[in-house]
Parts: C-alpha cells; sequence; structure tokens
C-alpha cells in the first residue's frame, strides 16, 4: 500500500499529550500500511532564536533564515524536536528513524537566497527510505537540508512533506492549528480544486502560512494524480476515519 506521509507543526509539537495520542494512532496504521512523519517546528525555533538575540521575521509565510541563524534553527529542528519526536514515537511503539532531508539523498536543493539560507526541496533518491520501510522502521524528517556545497538549509515543512510524499508516491496528509482550510466566514471547505484555490488566494482568503500549505498540496496533488488532505491534528480519530476513506478536512482535488 501507499506510504502515508503525514506532516506534523503547530502547536502539536507543544502539546504532548495530543502528539502521542496521533503517534498512536500511526503505530495502529502502521500494522496495515508503512508510514512516514515530517515535522516542522515553527514555534519552537521562534523560542531558541529569542534566546539568542535574534529577531524573526517571515516573508508571505515563509521564514527568513539568515545563514548566521542556521546553526540555531538546525538545532532546534533537527536536534531538539527531531529527537523528542523519535522518543514519543518509541514510546507509541514505533521504530522511528531521525533524519533531515539530506539522508541518503532524499531530496535535493537549490537556494531561495530571497530568504537567505533557505531550500527549494525536490525529491532525489527514495532508496534509503524504501529500505527503512521494507525493514518496518518509520523515517522521521526534520524539515533541515543541505545544499550541494555543504550549506544548511532551512526547509518549509509543508513543502519538505509534499517532495517526500512525490518521492515515495504516498499519500500525503498535512496537519494545521484548524480543521483544514477555511473560507472568508471561517467556515470549513470540505473540497477545493486548483480554480477554487487560486479564487481564494486572489480573494485573500488563503495566505501566508496555509497558502503554502495549499501549494505544497497542489503541486503533489497533480504531481501523483491523486487527492491530498489538509485537516486538523486536534481529533486523532480523524486519522483513522481518513484510512477508511471517510471524510475528513479539506480534500485538493487533482
Amino acid at each position: 500500500m501507499k506510504p502515508l506521509v503525514l506532516k506534523m507543526g503547530g502547536r502539536l509539537l507543544q502539546d504532548r499529550q495530543a502528539l502521542d495520542a496521533l503517534l498512536a494512532v500511526c503505530a495502529n496504521i502502521k500494522q496495515q500500511r508503512p508510514v512516514i512523519l515530517v515535522h516542522g517546528g515553527g514555534d519552537q525555533v521562534d523560542q531558541w532564536l529569542s534566546k539568542f538575540g535574534f529577531v524573526t521575521e517571515k516573508i508571505d509565510g515563509q521564514r527568513v533564515s539568515p545563514a548566521e541563524q542556521m546553526p540555531v534553527i538546525t538545532g532546534a529542528l533537527d536536534g531538539a524536536v527531531n529527537a523528542e519526536m523519535v522518543s514519543r514515537a518509541m514510546l507509541q511503539g514505533l521504530l522511528p528513524v531521525g533524519l533531515n532531508l539530506s539522508a541518503g539523498n532524499a531530496c535535493q536543493f537549490t537556494v531561495n537566497t530571497r530568504l537567505g539560507a533557505v531550500g527549494i526541496v525536490k525529491p532525489a533518491d527514495a532508496t534509503l527510505i524504501e529500505l527503512l520501510l521494507t525493514q518496518g522502521y518509520t523515517p522521521v524528517f526534520s524539515s533541515i537540508g543541505i545544499a550541494a556545497d555543504g550549506q544548511l538549509l532551512n526547509v518549509n515543512a509543508d513543502l519538505a512533506a509534499a517532495a517526500i510524499c512525490q518521492l515515495v508516491k504516498g499519500q500525503l496528509v498535512l496537519l494545521t492549528d484548524v480543521p483544514g482550510i477555511l473560507d472568508a466566514n471561517m467556515q470549513l471547505i470540505n473540497e477545493l480544486s486548483a480554480e477554487q484555490a487560486s479564487n481564494l488566494v486572489l480573494e485573500g482568503v488563503i495566505k501566508g502560512g496555509m497558502k503554502v500549505k495549499l501549494d505544497a498540496a497542489l503541486e503533489t496533488a497533480a504531481a501523483l494524480q491523486s487527492n491530498i488532505v489538509v485537516a486538523g491534528w486536534q481529533n486523532p480519530a480523524d486519522l483513522m476515519n481518513l484510512m477508511q476513506d471517510k471524510p475528513v478536512g479539506t480534500c485538493i482535488l487533482y
């Protein structure tokens, strides 16, 4: 079966009870199909940068990552947050392996110099991931990559998850702090086509971080010719419902 590629981030990573409940569902799903986890950790990065006296800046929902901030950003994402994810996954019976996006040449990058040391991610080599999945392991990817010249790169976690999903031809679920993509009246949109999405962006309804998430979903849906789901993390049972083809969150139509 297609691997489930699950992107986690936001407040979920700071809510241990909710994270544990979601990882328990992942352990249940893994009995039937492989699971790959991809995480961000923007709140944690903000906290670390503040402690080191750095100021956080974002453009169009993406973090500006000057090279001098990358040791701190990498320490937060590829160090503390990834280790925490691995430890919580172990406690739920998974066999997690912590990785960054360059492990095994899984992804390759160009640099978005407008945002500093930020990687534009593309899928590259699935060999390591497929080996891990075959042996029953659960890859846990941080959103840190490495450029061809060795430069550490920060990567938007939604775009990272999209690239990993395209690499393994999986099923992508982007988890968020709200139930899904909302309309101008803050009501959940159950299904969204590319044309409808474009109109909502032009109207300013979808913007910032949600637009980045939408872009990742649309690109993956087109690449894999399959629907992508953007959903909230607050109810772990929704993930099981999704595996049973029940409607959850916002379905991005290809």
